[in-house]
């Protein structure tokens, strides 16, 4: 025991005071510090003056009036005629020119420019346009700006009201907003996280293989010792990386506007059960270690570490298959293809908790798909033990299959 423990401190010392580690840290915080100061960090890179758009208006109704000014563009009406503001467009007194007239009862626009509008002002443009032809459509009905703005801001109070006594209450929408937003925080974190240490303890071990230190290590430990150790301080790595991408995030939280970026997650949290919370970080751990104990399996194999990452290409394809099936099932979290994936125990840590937070699905299935990821992760764990046992020392060549092959025939 006294060995093992020495081991696992070397290995995460080792790994922690890298400069890998480090680095990965402080790629995460300013990943970090982007997406939460994005706003302020766009207006001083990206902010330019306001595009001065004038609106000439030649329709008998006003419509003009219906353009409002926003951050990005500044609107001016015009009291002359169309040939006095192309006029102006031309000596570069303004940005743009918008022509409004009626025809049948609905708003045309025509847009006079010096040059191609970018992608941006075109959105935007179209976007006042097309709020300003609808409400111009609705005026013609002889209703007041002020009904027209209500009729079209109207909308629907929607419940949902279970007919059947024996169903359970579904889910509020913000509920399946908030376990979506948190399932794809949780599918990058386990995609990340995999991708990372699946790598270093594969690489470790083909390292100390190739380099043949491994033959000395095992001469005065056992190899199932070293495959502890192994997965054990890579393990108390990935969640000391955890741990202080949880702290910069909460700092960075605590910064950004004050404070009211935490409210904000702490109200996304407050649409979130205890359960799915447990399941969640139940999942995220229990499948790192699906990863490590197969990453550990797969760094066995290879005869050097410039096998390594052709060793990892299943793993590696798993993974992404399961990060993949996350993001497109986002959009519709109850069809086949996510009830199928959030099973598999490759996948289920990034699906299932897809589907506890945005469906409605029985709690039963979450812990059947938990049950079938821990004994998959035991047996796997048995099974690379005794596999390590015969493959650590021994040097072959080919692909991953031809390995396997080799390492049972020469050690049965």
């Amino acid at each position: 025991m006294a060995k093992f423990w020495l081991l696992v401190k070397q290995l995460y010392k080792q790994k922690v005071k890298a400069k890998s580690f480090i680095f990965t840290i402080a790629l995460y915080a300013i990943v970090l510090a982007g997406v939460l100061f994005w706003n302020d960090i766009s207006e001083f890179l990206f902010s330019d003056e306001p595009m001065q758009v004038t609106i000439v208006d030649e329709t008998a109704s006003g419509a003009g009036e219906l353009i409002q000014s926003t951050e990005d563009m500044e609107v001016l009406q015009s009291t002359g005629s169309l040939e006095d503001a192309k006029e102006a467009l031309v000596d570069e007194q303004v940005d743009a020119v918008i022509s409004l007239q009626d025809q049948e009862n609905q708003l045309a626009a025509t847009i006079f420019t010096n040059e191609p509008l970018s992608f941006t002002t075109q959105t935007t443009l179209s976007a006042q346009l097309d709020y300003a032809g609808k409400l111009y459509a609705v005026q013609q009905m002889n209703l007041t700006p002020e009904q027209a703005e209500q009729v079209l801001s109207a909308q629907p109070f929607v419940a949902y009201e279970l007919v059947n006594e024996e169903a359970t209450s579904g889910k509020s929408e913000s509920e399946k907003a908030a376990g979506i937003g948190v399932s794809y925080l949780v599918g990058f974190l386990i995609y990340f996280f995999v991708m990372t240490f699946l790598s270093m303890i594969t690489s470790d071990v083909a390292s100390e293989k190739g380099s043949r230190v491994l033959e000395v290590l095992l001469a005065t430990i056992k190899p199932t010792t070293h495959f502890l150790a192994k997965l054990v301080g890579t393990l108390l790595v990935a969640l000391t990386q955890l741990a202080a991408v949880a702290l910069i995030a909460v700092l960075l939280l605590l910064v950004a506007d004050g404070g009211s970026r935490l409210e904000i997650v702490q109200d996304i949290l407050g649409d979130l059960s205890g359960a799915y919370l447990l399941y969640t970080v139940a999942f995220l751990l229990m499948t790192l270690m699906f990863y490590l104990i197969f990453g550990a399996l797969l760094g066995s194999l290879v005869s050097k570490v410039e096998e390594a990452s052709q060793a990892l290409v299943p793993a590696m394809m798993m993974a992404l298959s399961g990060f993949y099936v996350l993001i497109t099932g986002s959009f519709n979290p109850d069809t086949m293809l996510i009830k199928v994936f959030s099973y598999l125990p490759f996948s289920s840590g990034m699906v299932m908790p897809l589907r506890i937070g945005a469906t409605d699905m029985p709690v039963w299935e979450a812990g059947l798909s938990f049950l079938i990821l821990t004994g998959t992760v035991v047996g796997l764990f048995f099974f690379t033990m005794h596999f390590y046992k015969r493959s650590v020392l021994t040097y072959t060549t080919g692909g991953i299959l031809s390995k396997f092959r080799a390492v049972f025939k020469t050690t049965t």
